[in-house]
């Protein structure tokens, strides 16, 4: 079990109360597919994502970086069990829509930086750090049912 200092919980309740969910979301996953371009191929059903302008102006992907943020957030209200939090959605992206676990690590760095740009100064390293091992700790619940 994860063992959170309650200036480390501080720190990323922080970051959330600035979020806004639906631009940080689609700014993110646009940055991933973008940059990544390999992590498209599990999006094949959400229509044009042919180049920058298009993934940012399509719902779906919009749609889903709401999503992507908003399961953070169940992390975040259940920061002492994330790993049981995240069960059936580690299984439905490793059995169902067979995602590669690697993945997860490139959104996340992309989310981080999104949050960085938008927080500017505020992003201490202090921040940053509680926001990394939140990340980390998400992403192994994620890919647990993988191994």
């Amino acid at each position: 079990m994860v063992q959170w200092t309650a200036e480390e919980r501080a720190a990323i309740q922080g970051v959330f109360a600035k979020l806004d969910y639906e631009s940080v979301g689609l700014e993110s996953l646009t940055r991933c597919l973008v940059v990544y371009p390999w992590t498209q191929r599990y999006f094949g059903g959400f229509g044009n994502l042919y180049n920058t302008e298009a993934i940012m102006a399509n719902p779906k992907i919009a749609a889903h970086g709401t999503v992507v943020l908003q399961g953070l957030e169940k992390a975040l209200q259940n920061m002492d069990n994330i790993k049981k939090t995240f069960t059936a959605l580690s299984e439905l992206h490793s059995e169902k829509l067979q995602v590669d676990p690697g993945n997860f690590q490139l959104l996340a760095d992309c989310l981080t930086v999104v949050i960085a740009r938008r927080m500017g100064t505020d992003f201490t390293p202090d921040i940053q750090a509680a926001w990394q091992k939140f990340l980390s700790v998400v992403i192994s619940a994620l890919r647990r049912q993988y191994y």
